[in-house]
């Protein structure tokens, strides 16, 4: 494993078949406890969890940022949605039920929300120990087990995780941690005792695990990629746009799946909204993600800055222009100077149809799109195979409700980007996936529903 300032500092063994065995099968023992305990005392279990990471924010929040490159600044952030995360379904776990319905001659039905059982959860890169809270509250408050692998670029902070649930008191197993590549995916997928798959990554790999997934009519929630749209109207607060704009752009390093990459700007504004966009961007202190003061910290891998630098080189030769940044950053410290940072990129003269704007670049990029009418941006905005999501910059608050409502994405921003609160449901539409993580909605996806009919008199026969 290697950290983002490309030295090597640890090894991991790949999980194999009969490792994954094995964690299926320790999850499925664990899985009969826990599915019998009452909602409560899940929820004093997850509470404990919760509060465990509240406790270590500070030395979690550092593990992510070696794990990941992102700034401690924002890795405290995600480790404070993790827990916040585990309480709400802390919370939830108790509530959990069916209905009664009466019928006629006293008869009457009931329905129960059920487990799964064995759930599989693959996590991205990006946002590792969070996304692992994401698929393991609702799981856990449901009943079920999880067997979570994590990205091979991001193997540490959900080892962590692991260890923290079993502190907190849950069964021997229930939530086990698998490494590896596409071939350790494999194994989960095809385990005859997984019940579930919930994916957060690329398009391309969540239409392999959908594939794979079909062949034991196992149920998948897919979070996958987008190219989202923010449209900036010239009745909005600028500095509050410029604000926006920059979280929908450069958060975790440009490498986060909602982002706003598409920046549509009304054309009455577009020079002055342009110009303090880029006076911004070149202020974004970037170095050691470890130092207080950073706010940009290094891409994920080598491979991973080529591609994003490839997107740059092919925007300039289709006729974008490099507003600032897009070069490699090389940062004073010379223990620093093999890591993977490049200068945050604002792409000024940008067309619908050029590769920066339609591909997902995964990095810290911007395209600044101008436009004239409402009805125009909308159409352009939602001219792309994703969805996953789009905001909107306006005093207006009519036009504003009026815009989102006519977005084909599943998460929707009005005068602020990337918020992400865990009781409102994250997911797509269209290419960006289906499915829904945070929020109640969440539930539906971890749980099923049996139906009791109960005949109070006697079996009527039509024999």
């Amino acid at each position: 494993f290697q950290m983002c300032q490309g030295r090597v500092i640890t090894k991991l063994l790949c999980s194999g078949e009969k490792e994954v065995d094995l964690a299926v099968q320790s999850a499925k023992a664990a899985f009969k406890i826990w599915s019998q305990m009452s909602g409560m005392e899940r929820s004093r279990v997850m509470l404990e969890a919760a509060r465990i990471i509240r406790e270590q924010r500070e030395e979690i929040a550092t593990l992510e940022t070696i794990n990941n490159g992102k700034s401690i600044f924002e890795a405290r952030v995600d480790i404070d949605i993790s827990w916040q995360c585990l309480e709400y379904y802390a919370g939830l776990a108790g509530s959990l039920a069916g209905e009664h319905i009466q019928l006629p001659g006293g008869s009457f039905g009931y329905t129960r929300r059920e487990p799964l059982g064995v759930c599989v959860g693959i996590g991205a890169w990006n946002y590792p120990f969070q996304i692992a809270c994401w698929k393991s509250g609702p799981a856990l408050a449901c009943g079920n087990a999880m067997v979570f692998k994590p990205s091979p670029f991001t193997p540490l902070s959900v080892v962590r995780l692991a260890e923290i649930f079993t502190e907190a008191g849950v069964p021997k197993g229930l939530f086990n941690v698998v490494q590896g590549g596409a071939a350790t995916g494999q194994f989960l997928c095809h385990h005859p005792d997984v019940a579930k798959i919930s994916f957060t990554g690329s398009v391309p790999t969540g239409i392999k695990i959908m594939e794979m997934a079909a062949k034991g009519i196992k149920p998948v929630t897919l979070e996958l990629g987008g190219k989202s749209p923010l449209i900036i109207f010239s009745d909005c607060a600028l500095e509050n746009a410029v604000n926006g704009a920059l979280m929908a752009n450069f958060l975790t390093q440009g490498e986060v799946c909602c982002n706003g990459t598409r920046v549509f700007v009304e054309r009455k504004i577009l020079d002055v909204f342009t110009k303090e966009v880029v006076k911004r961007t070149q202020n974004i202190k970037i170095g050691d993600p470890l130092l207080e003061d950073t706010r940009m910290g290094a891409l994920i891998n080598r491979p991973h800055l080529d591609r994003v630098q490839g997107f740059i080189k092919q925007a300039k030769e289709q006729g974008a222009q490099v507003l600032c940044g897009g070069d490699l950053y090389v940062p004073d410290d010379p223990k620093l100077k093999n890591g993977y940072y490049m200068r945050p990129c604002v792409l000024g003269n940008c067309t619908d149809d050029m590769t920066c704007v339609k591909e997902e670049i995964f990095g810290p990029v911007m395209s600044i799109l101008p436009f004239d009418t409402e009805e125009e941006v909308v159409e352009r905005a939602n001219n792309t195979k994703f969805g996953l999501a789009g905001g909107v910059f306006t005093r207006d608050i009519q036009k504003a409700h009026r815009v989102v409502a006519a977005l084909k994405a599943g998460m929707c921003f009005i005068n602020n980007y990337n918020v992400s609160p865990v009781e409102l449901p994250f997911g797509g539409y269209k290419s960006s996936g289906f499915g829904r993580e945070n929020g109640r909605a969440a539930i539906e996806y971890y749980s099923q529903l049996k139906t009791v009919c109960v005949e109070m008199g006697d079996v009527e026969s039509v024999f």
